[in-house]
């Protein structure tokens, strides 16, 4: 699902709070916060508008145009965290299984979503997936340490929820995946319960791993 020119593309995958912007150390601003915080108050009222609003987002980031030092660079790396993919098979399914989105939100959302990314399946290629794997009860743990205003409506049943998505994905390969080339995307698995943030050793563990073929 990948084309053979440009700088290799990857996706962070995991649960909410495991550690993806430590992990590649990202300094983006968060912009959701008010609807992402209004979604977990009423789920049912905002889940459809939170989840077009985040896959939009996530679009218009892995659509930007390649900069030149990139393209001149040999190996160069796109590192993103949280793909388009993730967005549906993880995010919307799941707001879907617990009744947050109701049938016809569901039906709408993977209906402009297939559009869209078949539309721009060549600018969305990926080389990768590297998902940083860590119990629910570490991800709440993480997510009480940071202390986010926006996030204190999170339970621990809905980060459970998320864990068993991103398992489901990764691990059990039960998802049904509507694009047959994301199937055979390698996987990255890395176990993150230790906290790796100030610890090299740790960190140099993590980035000697090989990923496995998505089958």
């Amino acid at each position: 699902m990948h084309d053979g020119g440009g700088p290799r593309r990857l996706c962070i995958e995991g649960n909410i709070a495991v550690g993806k912007s430590t992990f590649v150390k990202d300094s983006t601003p968060r912009r959701l916060g008010n609807l992402l915080e209004m979604m977990y108050q009423e789920p049912a009222r905002w889940s459809y508008t939170f989840q077009t609003l985040s896959f939009m987002s996530r679009l218009k980031v892995q659509l930007e145009p390649i900069a030149g030092t990139l393209l001149q660079a040999e190996k160069s790396v796109r590192v993103f965290e949280r793909s388009v993919y993730s967005d549906r098979y993880i995010f919307a399914k799941n707001l879907f299984e617990n009744g947050s989105l109701s049938d016809v939100e569901w039906h709408i959302y993977q209906d402009w979503h297939s559009f869209l990314l078949q539309e721009f399946a060549d600018r969305l290629s990926l080389h990768g997936f590297i998902y940083l794997q860590a119990s629910p009860q570490v991800c709440m743990e993480r997510l009480h340490q940071r202390g986010r205003e926006e996030e204190k409506g999170i339970e621990l049943a809905y980060l459970t929820q998320l864990h068993g998505q991103h398992e489901d994905w990764f691990i059990n390969k039960t998802t049904k995946l509507h694009f047959e080339a994301l199937q055979h995307v390698p996987v990255l698995v890395l176990n993150v319960s230790e906290d790796f943030s100030e610890n090299a050793a740790k960190q140099a563990e993590l980035m000697a791993q090989e990923p496995v073929s998505n089958k």
